[in-house]
């Protein structure tokens, strides 16, 4: 699902909301999340799951194309785990049969 397919959705079984409401509040959502993962907390969604940031030492990498090593510098990347309920929900609700994209 793409940003425009869940503001979309969420427009659709929320009527009394306009969709650029939709589209503030899911912006505003997203922004808070990145906000306070470039501060260094943890961002916890009951039920879905933690965002977090892990720190990745600095290493000697190679160059796919040519075999050089070459000094790849420490950075600190996204981290997301699955939540008891998500996982859950995933391994044991029955499957249920795709949806036709509506266009």
């Amino acid at each position: 699902m793409t940003r425009s397919e869940l503001i979309a959705e969420l427009a659709r079984r929320n009527p009394h909301l306009m969709q650029r409401d939709v589209e503030a509040i899911i912006g505003t959502v997203f922004d808070e999340i990145v906000l306070a993962l470039s501060r260094g907390d943890r961002v916890e969604l009951r039920g879905f799951g933690a965002f977090s940031v892990k720190k990745r030492d600095a290493r000697t990498g190679r160059n796919p194309r040519t075999g050089v090593a070459v000094s790849v510098s420490e950075k600190v990347v996204p981290f997301f785990k699955a939540g008891k309920d998500l996982r859950d929900r995933l391994n044991h609700a029955p499957a249920r049969a795709p949806q036709a994209a509506s266009r």
